[in-house]
């Protein structure tokens, strides 16, 4: 009976993780990803909670992520991958405009940034990039990046959105969502207070009057997406 020869001097394939709480994404991600010979997806998570320390037990290189979780942001496991396992990098696939997010998705510790309105390939590309020590980003926010380098760019947003901070964005993304304020104390674990003194900061830097014209700011920009 003949065998196939092993090689031994074969790379091993590059560990990519998944978090997404989509599964059609992360069974199209997985099936696409596994298809390159030398990457492999080792596992997945639906939400943030628990993702991290699978991502460690996972030994992950790669983690993708998506912005909008079911219990939180992908910010906040960025940031947390950045400073418990800084060797595993991260790109983010999300919906959102990489105009409002790429950008401080870069800040947090990602090191790419695809919206999946793009062909399938380009995550492909941006792995690959990222391996090779590259920033995965499209061209137009590589142009906006080396315009700020150099001192060229605008320090300003060009959208008010842009002003949030993380987690302002984060429940202004929720509201969006059709998630209401006692649900976003549980999901975020913080007082109901809370939320609600971060909503009346969001109003006043989107320059709105009530808790109703917030609401349809946040779905208008969510379905705008």
């Amino acid at each position: 009976m003949t065998f196939p020869m092993r090689d031994d001097n074969a790379e091993p394939k590059k560990r990519i993780f998944l978090v997404d709480d989509h599964p059609l994404v992360r069974e199209s991600l997985t099936s696409l990803i596994n298809q390159q010979p030398d990457l492999l997806v080792i596992g997945e998570a639906a939400e943030l909670h628990g993702a991290l320390a699978a991502i460690v037990a996972s030994r992950a290189e790669i983690v993708i992520v998506d912005i909008s979780l079911a219990d939180g942001s992908g910010l906040e496991l960025i940031k947390s991958m950045r400073a418990l396992v800084p060797d595993a990098q991260s790109i983010v696939l999300s919906m959102h405009d990489e105009r409002v997010y790429a950008e401080r998705a870069i800040r947090a510790g990602a090191r790419g940034y695809v919206m999946k309105s793009e062909s399938t390939k380009r995550i492909i590309v941006g792995i690959r990039d990222v391996l090779q020590g590259k920033l995965a980003v499209s061209q137009s926010i590589s142009n906006l990046f080396a315009e700020r380098f150099t001192g060229g760019g605008r320090e300003s947003s060009s959208s008010a959105v842009e002003s949030l901070s993380d987690r302002e964005l984060e429940i202004f993304d929720l509201l969006g969502r059709g998630v209401e304020t006692r649900q976003i104390a549980t999901v975020l674990n913080i007082s109901i207070k809370t939320v609600q003194a971060y909503c009346a900061r969001i109003k006043q830097k989107l320059k709105l009057g009530t808790a109703a014209e917030l609401l349809r700011e946040a779905i208008r920009q969510r379905e705008g997406q």
